[in-house]
């Protein structure tokens, strides 16, 4: 990314230009999705087995472990059958949502060695 204000290269993920201290508008991709619009996938990093369960959790903002002890609730209740078939109909017809994107590492500070001692 370059600074609009001094025109030097910066990291894309910076939010100041660290040479003149300028703020940096935030980079809007064009498959960026609307905050309000949630879709229904099945959870990448929250998964015992299928994400099904982790996925409804994401979408209604539960926890995910109260999702999976309805739905055993649910599906020791109802026989076994009914549970167990909606589950795997989810696994199938849902999609798989992307892992997150990993967080940028902070750049390292280096400090400058000190020169030489005038002799005493």
């Amino acid at each position: 990314m370059v600074c609009p204000s001094c025109q030097k290269e910066i990291a894309n993920y910076s939010n100041f230009c660290y040479f003149c201290g300028t703020r940096q508008q935030p980079v809007v991709t064009a498959c960026a999705q609307p905050a309000s619009r949630r879709l229904l996938m099945r959870s990448a990093t929250n998964s015992r087995l299928g994400g099904v369960c982790g996925g409804f959790g994401e979408y209604f903002d539960v926890d995910p472990t109260i999702v999976r002890l309805v739905w055993v609730l649910v599906t020791v209740f109802s026989g076994m059958v009914i549970g167990t078939v909606f589950y795997f109909i989810a696994w199938i017809v849902m999609p798989l949502a992307p892992l997150p994107a990993p967080k940028p590492e902070p750049m390292p500070v280096v400090a400058a060695e000190p020169g030489p001692s005038p002799a005493s």
